[in-house]
């Protein structure tokens, strides 16, 4: 009988006889055993280390609570009264936008690509966080796990260094930022701070620095392409690398269609979109570099280097539309100059290889050397004959320039041309586009110019314009060059005259004048007219309308240089700047621009002494208003001149614009509340028109920064009134003629307004007739007081003295 072993035996082998397994089974079963150990060992390991960096790093994370409250870095942004943005001035340009006021269509493309699951998970996607510290360990390419949440804790606390040590940081910072705030408040977060490129910060940024248009306003594809600028700004930046960003652009547009976030119609409308990609200057912005630059140096005074990182927002009185027409205005004045000038030659001579390539190369450099000046732009010659020029543009473009647009430069098309002016190929030349449409060769100009508007109200300022381009020099001329005034600086003698009895009507000789070293102490001074002719006898106000030299010095000898010294500092004028001689009737001494419309702004105004003023309100990032000033009106404290004085200076100043030097102004612009005076001083150096309408006052002066003559036919009338004119063709439109009302103490006679006391006969009647006989019989009813005494040699050598 069997055992029980026996039969146990037989029962484990009952059945058909049994195959022992192949080997490749087990050996798959002890890898399997071994591989989910190893794995577990794995899990249990990784485990282990997060629980000790818990314990030991999570206390020293960088408390975050004050994410609650985002301040990133926030520019300095400049405004004009209207709110257009005219200045932007910090490392990190941002426009710090609530995740209210971001449009869901930009939000969805940036879930789309980088982060679909945002809203349903807790703040890590746990797979692809072992899958990168995988990758990290095996030195392999990162796999790119990081979700929003994990973004914002790298880019607002750590560095982007790829250790494991930061990645663990950045893990446990996450885990704080979820439990802190919420999903909004971190995608609002990550909207604003993340850099996209061309010193953009944040979404807003962006969509102005590459679409010139407010996030508002973004479409379906404007949108897929600034998403898909996180990953590598410079490598799918669409202005350096348009081809890399269009691709990323259409696999966005794809994954928000696979998303749900648009529609199969919107994707397809979104892939056909053009994209105008802003590719240089915008010349559609308010271009007013000069103001900016003022605020910014006034805000640093204050703030210090806080006023690049803060957000102030600084509201200026600047009119956008005024300041545009004046930038436009003094630019194409100094162009019209520049066109009568003799050709300086190119700005340099490349050479053009020829290989094509190296051919692009080359050129590229050169142009990238000598970048465009706004109209003015440069280009490079590719051919050249005394019939055409072929040129190319940086945008690649090639330009042909025929015909009258070769005029300016036809001295270095001759075959005699000297060597550094020639044009030839490789020349680097500057173009501009004519009205017309045709290019038109020019060059960068020499000579520079200045621009300011105010209100004679109040004093603030509409338009200032500093120079032709702040980028070629930033020097402000309005408010830092002191030039000669010339003739503009005639009405504020005549304004002292009228308190010492003069009257419009007052006959002054235009005669010849000597002075010799004897009574100047130096130099013998023989003063001209500008034309060198002498009319003789002249009432003052036909002298004022003329210009006339001679009547200007006699009615100061009559005034006295001390008194005309003393009564110019009225209008804002530095007493030491006019040394009390009698050149100060000619406009020898030294003023800024912005001396001269704040002067003007007293005849404007009634005569009252204006203080101009830019800086209307500054406010935080969120709005709040730290600065706010409002002038007050003029009132008699701060009374310049007589009410009187002012309103017949008016009239005078009105001729002068209707029939005198500067009778363009009513010509062009055909109305009868304009005021003003030209200037142009010894050969043409400096040329001006100082001039008003009762709203608005506004001064332009030409010159060269070395003081050197304009030409000899150069004046203010030629140079200057033109600009002015075209600025207040548009600065005018839709204000209604204004007349000035006679004051109390004034009367008039005979179309001519004197003071009441002079009337009587106790005023000035004539001056510098003691040699020629009697004056002209004097207007029915004007004053007939004797002229002043004839001995005029001691006077002008007391003068001299002085």
């Amino acid at each position: 009988m069997p055992s029980k072993s026996t039969s146990s035996d037989s029962s484990s082998s009952s059945g058909p006889s049994a195959s022992p397994r192949p080997w490749w089974v087990v050996w798959s079963l002890r890898l399997a055993l071994w591989g989910g150990g190893l794995l577990l060992a794995g899990i249990l390991s990784l485990l282990m280390v997060l629980a000790v960096a818990l314990a030991v790093a999570y206390p020293n994370l960088p408390d975050i609570s004050d994410l609650s409250d985002y301040r990133p870095k926030l520019p300095l942004r400049v405004f004009s009264s209207e709110g257009a943005l005219i200045g932007e001035f910090g490392e990190e340009r941002r426009n710090l936008t609530p995740i209210k006021d971001i449009p869901q269509v930009m939000k969805d493309a940036v879930l789309a690509i980088e982060d679909s699951r945002f809203y349903s998970h807790g703040g890590v996607d746990y797979l692809g966080v072992i899958r990168a510290g995988l990758a990290n360990v095996g030195r392999l390419k990162s796999q790119g796990a990081s979700t929003i949440t994990m973004q914002v804790a790298r880019n607002v606390y750590l560095s982007s260094e790829k250790t494991l040590t930061r990645k663990i940081y950045e893990i446990l910072l996450t885990f704080k930022l979820e439990h802190l705030l919420s999903k909004d408040q971190i995608l609002e977060i990550y909207m604003n701070q993340i850099f996209l490129g061309n010193r953009a910060y944040g979404f807003a940024a962006a969509s102005e620095a590459y679409f010139g248009k407010p996030l508002k306003d973004i479409t379906v594809a404007e949108a897929a392409m600034l998403a898909g600028l996180p990953k590598a700004p410079s490598a799918y930046n669409p202005i350096n690398n348009p081809k890399r960003a269009r691709s990323r652009q259409l696999y966005i547009i794809d994954r928000m269609e696979d998303n749900g976030f648009i529609t199969k119609e919107q994707a397809e409308t979104a892939r056909q979109e053009e994209l105008h990609v802003k590719s240089g200057p915008d010349n559609g912005r308010v271009h007013a570099e000069y103001v900016a630059e003022t605020v910014r140096q006034l805000m640093y005074a204050q703030y210090g280097n806080d006023t690049y990182t803060r957000g102030l927002n600084v509201y200026t009185t600047l009119k956008a539309a005024d300041q545009n027409a004046a930038y436009q205005a003094l630019r194409q004045g100094i162009m019209n100059y520049e066109r009568r000038q003799i050709y300086r030659g190119p700005e340099q001579f490349i050479d053009i290889p020829a290989d094509p390539k190296e051919a692009e190369d080359a050129i590229d450099d050169a142009l990238v050397d000598h970048p465009d000046n706004g109209d003015v732009m440069s280009a490079v010659v590719l051919e050249a004959n005394p019939k055409k020029i072929a040129a190319v543009r940086q945008n690649g473009e090639t330009i042909e320039i025929t015909g009258d647009g070769l005029k300016p430069a036809q001295s270095g098309l001759s075959d005699k041309a000297q060597p550094k002016i020639k044009i030839r190929r490789g020349a680097v030349i500057r173009v501009v586009k004519t009205p017309k449409g045709p290019w038109e060769i020019t060059q960068l100009p020499e000579v520079e110019g200045a621009f300011v508007a105010l209100d004679p109200r109040d004093g603030a300022i509409k338009a200032l314009v500093g120079g032709f381009d702040f980028d070629k020099n930033k020097f402000n001329h309005v408010t830092q060059a002191w030039r000669q005034p010339g003739s503009s600086f005639k009405p504020f003698i005549y304004s002292a005259a009228l308190e010492k009895g003069f009257t419009p009507a007052t006959i002054v000789n235009d005669a010849p004048l000597f002075f010799d070293a004897g009574v100047t102490g130096g130099q013998p001074w023989e003063p001209k007219n500008y034309d060198g002719k002498f009319e003789g006898p002249m009432p003052l106000h036909t002298a004022l309308a003329k210009s006339k030299n001679m009547v200007s010095i006699r009615v100061l000898q009559a005034v006295g240089a001390q008194n005309a010294q003393e009564w110019i500092t009225r209008f804002g004028f530095d007493a030491d700047k006019h040394p009390a001689y009698l050149t100060m009737a000619l406009g020898a001494g030294s003023v800024t621009p912005m001396q001269m419309v704040t002067a003007y702004s007293v005849f404007a105004n009634g005569g009252y002494r204006v203080n101009p003023w830019l800086i209307s309100k500054v406010t935080d990032q969120k709005g709040k208003v730290l600065v706010e000033s409002q002038p007050p009106l003029p009132n008699e404290s701060a009374r310049a001149i007589d009410a009187r004085n002012a309103f017949v200076m008016d009239r005078l100043l009105q001729e002068v614009a209707r029939s005198g030097t500067a009778a363009k102004t009513q010509q062009m612009l055909k109305r009868p509340d304009l005021f003003g005076k030209t200037g142009t001083t010894n050969d043409s150096i400096d040329t001006w028109f100082a001039g008003f309408q009762p709203t608005l006052a506004a001064v332009v002066w030409m010159g060269y920064d070395t003081p050197r003559s304009l030409g000899d036919r150069e004046t203010g009338g030629g140079l200057s009134l033109p600009i002015w004119v075209s600025f207040m063709e548009t600065a005018l439109k839709g204000v209604p003629v204004q007349e000035y009302s006679a004051p109390e103490g004034v009367v008039n006679v005979g179309g001519e307004w004197f003071y009441d006391e002079y009337v009587k006969g106790s005023g000035v009647s004539s001056l510098g007739l003691e040699d020629k006989g009697s004056a002209p019989a004097a207007p029915e009813g004007a004053p007939t007081q004797a002229p002043p005494p004839s001995d005029e040699k001691k006077r002008i050598l007391d003068l001299f003295k002085n």
